[in-house]
């Protein structure tokens, strides 16, 4: 099967903060390209036995940035969600909540971008632990990297449309 959705890796090596950068967005611009020209039901339906859904991942995505980068990282105790789980609440649309992973992802590279040295300690401890920056940075990597890959196969089963 042809791949339809292939991006180009990020060549970004001038610092460790810009090819973090580079990582991470290429990571979440993966997540979202997977959703283009779905309808909203197709981008909520469960194809596999956990209910895992397009649009489940980009919420739980959503909420992973703002606890990571917001509470973690920004010190910001109102980004703690609480739950960052997979279900999409009632009454929000495709839109809504693609718009709010696009205003999780802005927050969050505000705060990581003021930190500016990813050796820094996070504001709140992670389970005790004051980890930097840096952790953080490559945590939500590896985790909306794994997402992508999820989003692959939900997409591809939808569709058809494959790649990265």
């Amino acid at each position: 099967m042809a791949e339809t959705q292939r991006r180009p890796v990020p060549r970004n090596d001038g610092s460790e903060l810009d090819t973090a950068m580079a990582f991470l967005s290429f990571s979440r611009q993966c997540v979202v390209k997977k959703t283009d020209g779905l309808t909203e039901e197709q981008l909520r339906r469960g194809l596999v036995e956990s209910g895992t859904t397009l649009l489940g991942l980009v919420h739980h995505l959503a909420l992973a940035e703002r606890f990571w980068f917001g509470y973690h990282v920004a010190g910001r105790e109102s980004d703690n969600p609480g739950d960052v789980g997979m279900q999409v609440p009632a009454g929000r649309s495709a839109g809504q909540v693609l718009a709010d992973y696009d205003a999780a992802i802005a927050a969050s590279d505000a705060a990581i971008r003021s930190v500016g040295d990813l050796g820094e300690s996070v504001a709140i401890p992670v389970e005790g632990t004051f980890l930097s920056v840096r952790w953080v940075v490559a945590h939500m990597t590896s985790e909306t990297a794994r997402h992508a890959g999820h989003a692959d196969i939900l997409r591809e089963q939808i569709d058809g449309t494959t790649g990265r």
